[in-house]
């Protein structure tokens, strides 16, 4: 498995480890419901340096991705970041992604962990002449500081003003002497901030951070917390509620589709999808009485299977189940009454509005 630069400050500290997508991760800590609700009242500190990192430079790095992403890249401008999927010809979704605008010709896109290699692949496939993309996922480190109380410890250690950064804005600046981007981002539906830097600074960011932390609160986090926070918000995750078998659309990411844009991969087809809307939305309920649904547990009316979950757990914070599922489009109205099959038995659930938080 590969390793963070972190990976053993995590085994030190007595973390749970697991593989994920071939990263040797944290888990949990302390365990997840703790960690879960220190990021919703305090703050957390999460390891996603397995997270990757591409730069597109060049002459042509707006027009590539232009047609690459579903997003309109004309909502960017130097600082600000754009959140999109990019997809298939016929609308699948390779990956979602955020676009980092470094400046007028450099774009810096992190990627799913998983989908590092496929989405290099496929950007470099389509890049124009005069533009290059690189891989640098193993130049950078990032951190993500999450909860009511992260704009406090950053200050402690950052000399620049965290208020000039709005949601989805970033900055170059130094936190404990490290130069790196400061990007007022996040999975967790928190405040928070993701940063970006050397892996050689790694441990000493992390203990500085955890440091400044100290008197507020903070508590290492992780992946287990990252999942069930971005759940009660309604975050999809790609390889459970998004893959190449569903689109935007069915994904309720409609506003990520700038369908009036220039022509892009898969324009034609979510176009169609779009007229059309879909059999299938992805829709959030709640688990009435006992039980968690699991991702791949099917969903009925009475005898009839009308989807199947792609996401489940237990939510810290409305202490119960809760889930999302591609269900038949008949019965994703808030109020529907549906049944998750939990091995041998069915559960009793509501279709909600979400998020859940």
């Amino acid at each position: 498995m590969k390793k963070t630069p972190l990976n053993q400050i995590h085994k030190d500290m007595g973390a749970k480890m697991t593989d994920f997508g071939g990263w040797e991760m944290p888990v949990e800590y302390v365990g997840i419901i703790e960690e879960h609700k220190a990021v919703r009242k305090k703050c957390g500190l999460f390891d996603v340096s397995h997270m990757g990192e591409i730069l597109v430079r060049g002459k042509n790095a707006f027009k590539s991705l232009q047609h690459i992403i579903t997003n309109d890249l004309n909502k960017l401008e130097k600082g600000k970041i754009l959140y999109t999927p990019i997809c298939k010809e016929d609308g699948g979704i390779i990956d979602d992604l955020l676009v980092y605008c470094l400046q007028e010709d450099q774009y810096l896109l992190v990627v799913n962990a998983s989908n590092i290699e496929k989405d290099f692949k496929w950007i470099n496939k389509h890049l124009l002449e005069e533009t290059t993309a690189e891989n640098l996922s193993e130049q950078y480190a990032m951190l993500a500081l999450q909860g009511p109380d992260s704009k406090k410890i950053l200050t402690e250690l950052t000399d620049i003003d965290l208020n000039s950064i709005d949601y989805y804005r970033f900055r170059q600046a130094k936190v404990a002497g490290v130069n790196m981007i400061v990007s007022r981002t996040g999975y967790t539906g928190e405040l928070g901030y993701e940063l970006y830097f050397d892996p050689e600074a790694a441990e000493k960011m992390w203990k500085e951070l955890m440091e400044a932390g100290s008197d507020y609160g903070l508590q290492a986090c992780g992946l287990g917390a990252r999942d069930t926070l971005r759940l009660e918000k309604m975050y999809a995750l790609y390889g459970n509620d998004i893959d190449e078998s569903t689109n935007p659309f069915e994904a309720r990411l409609s506003w990520t589709v700038s369908i009036n844009k220039e022509e892009f991969i898969g324009k034609n087809r979510l176009s169609e999808i779009k007229k059309d809307c879909c059999q299938r939305k992805l829709t959030p309920f709640i688990i009435q009485g006992r039980g968690v649904a699991r991702h791949g547990y099917p969903v009925y009316v009475g005898e009839e299977k009308i989807g199947e979950v792609t996401s489940g757990s237990y939510s810290p914070t409305l202490e119960t189940g809760i889930g999302l599922a591609y269900i038949n489009n008949d019965y994703t109205e808030a109020g529907s009454q549906i049944e998750i099959k939990v091995r041998r038995r069915k559960i009793k659930a509501e279709v909600v509005k979400g998020p859940f938080v």
